[in-house]
């Protein structure tokens, strides 16, 4: 039982992790990665689809990405899209091929996403220890009930708690690894 309640908390941690990373790979450093767009929803025959279904979306350069539209009609609509995204970016239409540069970012853009990943990175703590906060709570509601002594519930919660601490420590290392890439030039 005791068991049960552990592995559950270990796995919803850990999609806590996949998701801030998730996030973070949207958030831009320097270098074109296709991930930055991926996620833009395009109409596309009166329903809203992610960008990749209706396009390849590759890298041209470091500095550039290359989008290429399935059908030709679809040139106008993803360059509208992208434009309405509010990532900062002018796409630049080619013929079929739409091209996405990015600029440099400024020191005070970087220290701005730098915020913004520390931000990302709380919410990613809060989550874990919300998962911390209820498998304790099971834990109790378990020792009221009687199924467990007072002894095996602490153990429960100190085991709980040092799963937490692992899975915190590795947003921690998620966060510093974001923002050395983000700050490097």
């Amino acid at each position: 039982m005791i068991n049960d309640i552990i592995q559950d908390s270990e796995k919803r941690m850990s999609k806590s992790i996949e998701a801030l990373k998730a996030t973070l790979t949207k958030i831009r450093t320097g270098r074109a990665h296709p991930s930055l767009i991926e996620h833009i929803q395009v109409s596309y025959y009166g329903s809203d689809v992610p960008l990749t279904q209706v396009a390849n979306v590759g890298v041209a350069d470091s500095r550039t990405l290359s989008v290429t539209p399935w059908e030709k009609q679809m040139v106008p609509v993803i360059e509208k899209a992208l434009m309405t995204a509010d990532l900062g970016l002018n796409p630049v239409t080619a013929g079929e091929v739409i091209r996405i540069p990015l600029p440099p970012l400024t020191e005070e853009r970087r220290k701005e996403l730098v915020k913004l990943v520390k931000a990302e990175a709380e919410n990613a703590r809060i989550a874990i220890r919300n998962i911390r906060r209820d498998a304790n709570s099971d834990f109790k509601s378990l020792q009221k009930d009687k199924e467990i002594s007072e002894d095996e519930q602490r153990g429960a919660e100190d085991q709980a708690q040092k799963i937490t601490d692992k899975f915190i420590a590795q947003v921690e290392e998620v966060v510093a690894e974001k923002e050395k890439e983000l700050m490097e030039v």
